[in-house]
């Protein structure tokens, strides 16, 4: 594991989704943070050995019909049973980007992450409606936040 690695795993299908990571991204890159590795991935491609290979991960989901993304359920399905007993006490955060209330798709990954031991570092950034520039800034926050502190070694 690399402890200084932050997995970005994320799907989007109209936007909005992307629109937050992209944001998120950028503060976690942020060049006052050093020694960090951002790696990016869309939840169809991410693998069990990148999340076993990471120090921290930042799950970012939209709300499809009150549950995650359809996406990020096979990323849950291909790398749950490889990751189960390496995984454990994991910080991640999670991103939901919702047309309602978002609270279906948040219970949906707290659910799963519960199985897997993953330990929330972070209060998850909901956003409901369209994105706008303050939801923008607050996922480029919650990116330096979860950078820095893979920087520092808090987790």
């Amino acid at each position: 594991m690399d402890e200084r690695r932050l997995l970005i795993v994320s799907h989007s299908q109209t936007g909005g989704t992307a629109s937050l990571v992209e944001a998120l991204v950028a503060g976690a890159r942020d060049d006052q943070i050093e020694g960090v590795e951002v790696v990016e991935r869309d939840a169809l491609d991410a693998s069990a050995d990148e999340v076993m290979g990471s120090g921290a991960l930042v799950l970012a989901t939209p709300e499809n019909f009150g549950y995650m993304s359809g996406a990020m359920k096979y990323f849950f399905d291909r790398v749950y049973y490889p990751c189960l007993e390496h995984t454990r006490g994991r910080p991640y955060v999670l991103v939901v980007k919702a047309r309602d209330d978002g609270q279906g798709a948040l219970r949906s990954v707290e659910r799963i992450v519960t199985g897997l031991a993953w330990r929330a570092v972070q209060p998850p950034l909901l956003v409901i409606g369209p994105v706008t520039d303050a939801d923008r800034d607050a996922a480029r926050e919650l990116g330096m936040t979860m950078a820095a502190s893979l920087s520092l070694d808090l987790f």
